[in-house]
């Protein structure tokens, strides 16, 4: 008996100690700096005075649930631990094209599409770029969650001088540590929500170049007569560490007195869609999330259907459909966004704008029919 006890001792001492090591390890590798820094200081004050940050958190307009009713955490994990789920990877490379951004006239007004939400838009001589994702992972874990093959063609190096980079929150696949440092020196501007402007300065922006907003608030330095970009409600969550929802996660409203273009970032359906629409609409373009979704968390991210509905209440004329075909962050099939999206537009008829990678989208060409480059073999 004595022998058994000195055995089982000798276990729980080995256990606690690989408990404290591994414990030990984690906090060290959280304090690398693409994990980014917490709100403090004055960033914090102003949030704490926000009218949607509640007990420590942000919340959102309406009650977001984790998971939707009839899923759980523990079914969830299972799922990801034992099932399997066929045809996430492409089986050739997502086809690109490779356009010279520096030569484009910068007095036309374009959209270019890079993969998952990474998009560049020239609006009334301004260039901006939105959530931009060029490195190899959206992860801070390197080597992990990596682009599809074709996928990858682009760098911030490729860039010009970018007047506004846009943040819609700060979830790994949508700012991503190495872009921003290498953005850094050619971004005039960052316009992202309350908190996220702490990261930004931790890897070294200096505070004049950020502009940190509320929902509905607009960037002053963006409001010269002729661009306007205003900070809209989402329904999601935010948080790059073990503090969750202490940045404020957005969409976009781009105005000028041309067009209106809409920028979803990540969310949910919810009631901001028809709010915005009502306050901003009708819009030229709406530019909404639509892949890494599921019906177990589709309270932070909108399935196919939800998303034509969201363009509809803001009043869309036409649709790009963006969050898919680079990483695998969900179940479904890699070009079953589109496939769906596409499949369920028959009934609704919302023009669906869908480049390939890197095509330049002309504004004023409101014709153009895009082909289904997701369907060829």
């Amino acid at each position: 008996m004595k022998r058994l006890r000195k055995v089982i001792k000798i276990i729980a001492i080995v256990l606690l100690s690989l408990i404290a090591l591994l414990s030990i390890v984690t906090l060290v590798f959280m304090r690398l700096p693409q994990f980014g820094k917490a709100p403090e200081g004055q960033r914090l004050t102003r949030i704490q005075h926000y009218a949607n940050y509640r007990n420590g958190h942000f919340e959102n307009l309406e009650a977001t649930p984790t998971f939707a009713p009839g899923y759980s955490f523990s079914g969830e994990m299972m799922k990801a631990l034992f099932a399997t789920y066929p045809g996430r990877y492409p089986e050739k490379d997502i086809p690109a094209i490779k356009t010279d951004l520096q030569q484009l006239p910068k007095d036309t007004d374009v959209v270019i599409w890079f993969g998952h939400s990474s998009c560049y838009i020239q609006l009334e001589g301004k260039r901006i770029l939105i959530d931009p994702i060029f490195s190899q992972h959206a992860s801070p874990v390197p080597g992990t969650v990596r682009p599809f093959h074709g996928t990858d063609i682009y760098s911030a190096a490729d860039f010009p001088e970018i007047d506004y980079l846009l943040i819609s929150h700060d979830h790994y696949d949508h700012l991503d540590y190495e872009t921003i440092l290498a953005l850094k020196d050619k971004t005039k501007k960052v316009i992202c929500g309350l908190g996220v402007g702490a990261h930004f300065e931790r890897w070294g922006y200096p505070a004049n170049k950020i502009i940190e907003l509320a929902w509905y608030e607009s960037a002053p330095q963006a409001a010269d007569g002729s661009l306007k970009i205003t900070a809209t409600p989402a329904r999601h969550q935010s948080g790059r560490g073990f503090s969750q929802n202490n940045t404020l996660w957005m969409s976009f409203i781009i105005q000028t007195t041309q067009r209106k273009i809409y920028v979803s970032g990540d969310s949910g359906y919810g009631k901001h869609f028809k709010e915005i629409g009502k306050a901003y609409g009708p819009v030229d373009l709406a530019i909404i999330e639509n892949g890494q979704y599921d019906s177990a968390w589709h309270y932070v991210h909108c399935l196919p259907g939800e998303v034509l509905q969201a363009a509809q209440d803001l009043g869309a004329s036409r649709l790009l459909p963006v969050h898919s075909s680079k990483f695998v962050l969900a179940r479904h099939r890699w070009d079953e966004p589109l496939r769906e999206i596409t499949r369920l537009d028959q009934a609704v008829g919302i023009p669906l704008v869908t480049p390939v990678i890197g095509e330049v989208v002309y504004l004023d060409d409101k014709e153009k029919v895009f082909r289904q480059w997701w369907r060829e073999k």
